[in-house]
């Protein structure tokens, strides 16, 4: 008898105290994206489970972070906050917000490498992947994402680990932060030139870690097919060579067509095929789950929508089904 694929949502309501009114990353997107999640998985016939968040350990924290870095903000947010830079926000719980966000994606990672889960998606805010061991920037406070995957490796579940970037915008926060590290792939598709102005196809790794990023630079108004081309024709053969024992996905949504700061052109066909493509690369180097952590994404209904096929097509292609009959570019 086949077994019910498992779904979890990692999201907590606190996490929409943090940012100044009018900004883009703003409070809504946490119920767009949970809701896109649960669409995902109802339509895929998943069951799905909503566990309670907690906080990342402050040790966790400081393998990615300096404790300078986190007592600095701590201290601002306590003063009231204030603006890091012209994109950036730190509010009195924000700082609350973003220990929260770090939570639920080590949650989400942990999950699955522990075979909890065959996708758990942690609805987050602040996003992550443009934080840098002692930098804010970007929308982001701490890196989720890489806190995550250090806390799996510190679980002694998975050392080789690879991180996959399909947010609009480099993840230069995350890149740095591994750049040296030689068991940890890093993977991005971005729009180019764009914010943070780094991901050219050049920035391979250095030192033991050389060879470990792969970069894939696309044209404003590239679309699905060239998203869909650099992923599975460039990007995905990359991170299946490397043999990750752990995919962890920076899964942003600013690239669709409908988002207001970006001009990539993505739409539901691009990121259902790339999910399908990254989940059968999952199901071959035998990963059975995947984890994601929410990064960007600005339309409220390109959210929902681009969440819920993300999750149909990771199971499809978990399960192995061969991929939709969408065309592309539609």
């Amino acid at each position: 008898m086949a077994v019910t694929p498992r779904v979890v949502l990692l999201t907590d309501e606190a996490m929409a105290t943090h940012g100044p009114p009018g900004h883009p990353e703003r409070p809504e997107r946490l119920a767009a994206a949970a809701a896109g999640v649960a669409d995902g998985a109802a339509a895929a016939g998943a069951g799905m489970e909503r566990p309670h968040v907690v906080a990342a350990d402050e040790d966790l924290l400081e393998r990615v972070h300096p404790r300078a870095h986190l007592d600095a903000p701590d201290d601002v947010a306590r003063r009231g906050g204030g603006w890091i830079d012209a994109d950036t926000f730190l509010g009195r719980d924000s700082m609350v917000a973003a220990r929260l966000a770090a939570g639920a994606t080590v949650q989400a990672a942990l999950a699955v490498a522990r075979d909890e889960a065959s996708i758990a998606f942690a609805v987050v805010r602040p996003p992550g992947h443009h934080a840098a061991a002692e930098r804010a920037a970007g929308f982001c406070l701490l890196n989720n994402v890489a806190v995550a995957a250090l806390a799996v490796r510190a679980s002694g579940l998975a050392r080789r680990i690879a991180i996959l970037d399909w947010d609009v915008h480099h993840g230069d926060g995350t890149q740095a932060l591994f750049d040296h590290d030689p068991d940890v792939c890093y993977a991005s598709s971005h729009q180019m030139p764009l914010f943070p102005g780094s991901g050219d196809a050049a920035e391979r790794g250095t030192g033991p870690g050389l060879g470990t990023n792969h970069n894939v630079p696309l044209r404003p108004g590239s679309g699905d097919e060239a998203f869909v081309s650099a992923w599975t024709g460039r990007l995905l053969p990359a991170v299946e060579a490397f043999g990750p024992e752990a995919i962890l996905v920076s899964a942003g949504y600013d690239a669709h067509r409908a988002d207001p700061l970006a001009e990539l052109e993505v739409t539901e066909v691009g990121y259902r095929r790339v999910a399908q493509a990254i989940g059968a690369v999952a199901r071959r180097v035998g990963v059975t789950g995947v984890a994601l952590t929410l990064e960007g994404g600005y339309d409220l209904d390109a959210l929902r929508a681009s969440a819920a096929v993300t999750v149909e097509g990771l199971l499809a292609g978990l399960a192995g089904r061969s991929p939709e009959s969408e065309r592309i570019g539609g």
